[in-house]
């Protein structure tokens, strides 16, 4: 089933490209046009997930939170320091994207870059003087 669905859906798009650069434009089968909004949907949000699960994967590996949660570990009861290090980071994440999503509507990017670079230089200022 599976393949004759992604079959069908390849010629409904090669249709669709072709009626694109002829000009006309065929939608009687909404059914399909469904489906391929959802595969596109899915793999975007495929996308994403890779990619935020890869960058904090990398950011967060070796990072004095992780040194800090291994020795925790050593000392109190294993499944606890997992879950309550999965439910803070968790928290501390949702908090992260829904305070990006607030900045973003208000600030421009452009703005962010601006003033990530000035405290990066200030940040480099301190520790060139009182290290």
């Amino acid at each position: 089933e599976e393949v004759e669905e992604e079959l069908l859906l390849t010629r409904k798009k090669d249709e669709c490209e072709s009626d694109t650069e002829l000009g006309t434009t065929n939608s009687s089968d909404k059914k399909t046009d469904i489906i391929m909004n959802n595969k596109s949907g899915k793999n975007k949000m495929r996308s994403v997930f890779l990619q935020s699960l890869s960058l904090t994967f990398i950011a967060e590996w070796g990072d004095r939170s992780q040194i800090a949660t291994i020795a925790l570990a050593a000392a109190k009861d294993p499944l606890g320091v997992t879950l309550g290090g999965c439910f803070g980071h968790s928290m501390c994440t949702g908090i992260a994207v829904l305070g990006g999503r607030m900045l973003a509507s208000r600030i421009s990017e452009k703005t962010v870059h601006f003033g990530g670079g000035i405290v990066f230089i200030l940040f480099g200022i301190h520790s060139f003087f009182f290290e």
